[in-house]
């Protein structure tokens, strides 16, 4: 029986994964390339369409459909992505260009609703009914399935867990403009400058520390930061038992309003300092939240879980077995 070979697109802020592959073995093929930011989003497209072309070959003529995860905000309606805080391209219509120069149909979902497919399909979530998926990268996102229903909203944008407030008297900026996002003080983004806040907050803790030197100089980023904790810095980790009572207090706003089985986390920060993220999460969650503390785990989807969710989104959109 032959393959019924799909196409799936990760676009993210920094980078963009493209695949094929298929529901029986996953991803087939990947390639990965730094994400070309343009205002209008023409050479966006061109790029997407080039990597579909290279990843795919002569087997470009059997991909039946192709799903994309994207950063948003999106409009699904539109096939639109609107003004990611992350990025500079602004009204992309990614579904309507890809599906004219490709001459396929094309779906297109938040990349945190899509990464929370493949987690139900591929990965840990298989044969649950509630699920949620975190994303710690250079924003924070999430996707929630409950009572196995995919969560959109009306314009597709349900679940944007890095934008709720996280009361802190820091009041530091978000990128999207507003202030005390989670976002703003745990994401790739945001770390550095709540380590500069934590600072002028406590002078005298940091005062002659290679931290405060670090942060004096525009020379502190996340993986700096967690390199540090890990060779057991006790700046770097008074820090990062900050980041994670911050990160506990999300974790259990996500389990008071979902109540999911399993909470999965993926996104570079968590994939690649998963002990340093993950303790703080166990250790305090349960100080923020009444519901029963469901499993919380780094996904074993890795860094492809987007990837995973859009071959899952083409897949079952073409079989009208599209969940949710």
């Amino acid at each position: 029986m032959s393959r019924r070979l799909v196409a799936g697109i990760d676009l993210g802020a920094t980078n963009v994964r493209v695949a094929i592959g298929d529901l029986a073995s996953g991803i087939i093929r990947k390639i990965r390339r730094k994400t070309i930011q343009d205002e209008v989003g023409d050479a966006l497209i061109e790029q997407l369409v080039g990597l579909l072309r290279e990843v795919a070959g002569e087997e470009l003529r059997k991909v039946r459909a192709v799903g994309i995860g994207s950063i948003g905000p999106i409009d699904i309606r539109k096939g639109l992505i609107l003004n990611p805080p992350n990025a500079t391209f602004r009204n992309v219509p990614v579904v309507e260009a890809l599906s004219d120069r490709l001459d396929l149909p094309v779906y297109l979902l938040n990349d945190c609703s899509t990464a929370v497919l493949g987690e139900a399909f591929f990965g840990s979530g298989r044969g649950l009914k509630n699920i949620f998926y975190v994303t710690m990268s250079s924003g924070i996102g999430g996707g929630a399935i409950v009572d196995g229903n995919l969560l959109l909203g009306k314009d597709g944008n349900a679940v944007e867990i890095g934008h709720i407030s996280v009361s802190h008297e820091l009041e530091l900026p978000c990128p999207c403009g507003s202030k005390n996002h989670w976002e703003a003080y745990c994401s790739g983004r945001g770390i550095p400058r709540f380590v500069k806040k934590l600072i002028e907050r406590w002078p005298k803790r940091f005062k002659g520390s290679s931290l405060e030197k670090l942060a004096s100089e525009d020379r502190l980023t996340p993986e700096i930061l967690f390199d540090m904790a890990r060779r057991g810095d006790k700046h770097a980790l008074m820090v990062i038992e900050e980041i994670g009572k911050i990160n506990a207090i999300g974790f259990a706003n996500i389990n008071n309003l979902y109540d999911p089985e399993l909470i999965t986390i993926g996104g570079a920060i968590a994939l690649n300092n998963s002990e340093l993220i993950l303790e703080p999460i166990l250790k305090h969650i349960g100080e923020y939240t009444v519901n029963r503390i469901p499993d919380i785990r780094i996904t074993s989807l890795g860094e492809d879980i987007v990837l995973y969710g859009a071959i899952v989104l083409a897949a079952k959109s073409e079989e009208g077995l599209f969940p949710g």
